[in-house]
């Protein structure tokens, strides 16, 4: 018997590939020998290998005709037995559509925000499930698996481990609390100056130096976390991914919003404070390794109205977390993992 061979398509982003990663763990598990090709964008690749499930990785930038061209060459070329998938965009079911892969699995009507997209699949799954993580698995199970999820163990390679591990020696920091202010919907994130504040709490209340884990294009964000930290004195963070996973798979816990550095730490197995606000964390919340120690502490007001709208600035109800109520969900995970 022929094993099978899978074509997974999920092109980004962070947080969205950290919660594919159990379903394509499900097939894995299901289909040990089968060969499975990732089709992902090429800032991406590493974190795909560090999950270890795929036999290789295709990178395509959809925005150049050239490297669509390419993608689906190979597509046809490749006698794939379904591709599945799991982003639900325009942009990702065309490409095994165009590709001429005879099986196509993907959401239905009801579970898409693109309008028409369901079009592209030969089999249309509807959602049974609340958590992202297990809708994906929905579609894992449709195409074969046994079962719907799995959780697989992120590898950081060593090299990143030990250029992370350097750079705390030159700073003089031992043990740490990542702070992760950031994040693609400004209406997602706690307010910079609480993040500042925080770090004050835990330099004079537990006694250590914080990292501010910040991205591209958030120098002003972190501007103002640093100015609010006062002689707290955190660390500023601005690496690659692989150092990325480095660095939050070593913090005693990480403080961040329904984002990817979040969701990636999880998946390490990391303790966090997840801080939610507009987003429903039944849906997007911790889901993984580290899920367990965050289950009591995802923190989110009552008042908080369940809205997907982006936004500029910091949701209603993420101002009624004061840092008091941070500060202690932090002192806890601290005092349990120390």
């Amino acid at each position: 018997m022929t094993e099978p061979c899978f074509l997974v398509v999920r092109l980004g982003s962070l947080g969205d590939i950290v919660h594919t990663f159990p379903a394509v763990a499900a097939l894995r598990e299901s289909f040990p020998a089968a060969e499975i090709v990732w089709l992902t964008h090429p800032r991406w690749k590493e974190l795909v290998e560090s999950s270890e499930l795929v036999s290789s990785i295709w990178e395509i930038e959809t925005r150049s005709f050239a490297s669509v061209r390419d993608i689906l060459a190979r597509i046809r070329k490749k006698k794939f037995t379904a591709a599945i998938d799991y982003q639900g965009l325009w942009k990702s079911a065309m490409l095994p559509f165009l590709g001429r892969v005879e099986r196509r699995v993907g959401f239905s009507w009801h579970s898409v925000r693109e309008f028409g997209v369901p079009l592209c699949y030969t089999e249309r799954v509807s959602s049974t499930k609340t958590h992202i993580v297990e809708q994906n698995g929905e579609l894992s199970r449709r195409a074969g698996a046994r079962t719907s999820v799995a959780l697989p163990s992120l590898t950081v390679p060593s090299k990143f481990n030990d250029a992370v591990d350097a750079l705390l020696r030159r700073n003089r920091i031992d043990t740490y609390v990542v702070l992760s202010p950031g994040g693609g919907w400004r209406s997602k994130c706690w307010p910079p100056e609480r993040y500042g504040e925080l770090s004050r709490e835990i330099s004079r209340s537990l006694g250590l130096r914080c990292v501010i884990n910040y991205g591209p294009g958030e120098e002003e964000l972190l501007s103002a976390v640093k100015t609010a930290s006062g002689d707290s004195d955190p660390l500023a963070y601005n690496g690659t991914l692989g150092f990325l996973m480095a660095l939050l798979r070593n913090a005693l816990c990480i403080v961040g919003g329904d984002t990817g550095p979040l969701h990636l730490a999880v998946a390490l197995g990391t303790p966090v404070v997840a801080l939610f606000g507009p987003t429903d964390p039944s849906r997007n919340g911790p889901y993984g390794p580290g899920a367990r120690s965050a289950k009591e502490l995802v923190l989110r007001s009552p008042k908080a109205v369940t809205t997907y709208k982006r936004g500029d600035q910091p949701d209603p109800s993420l101002l009624e977390l004061p840092v008091a109520r941070v500060f202690d969900a932090v002192r806890r995970q601290v005092e349990a993992h120390r």
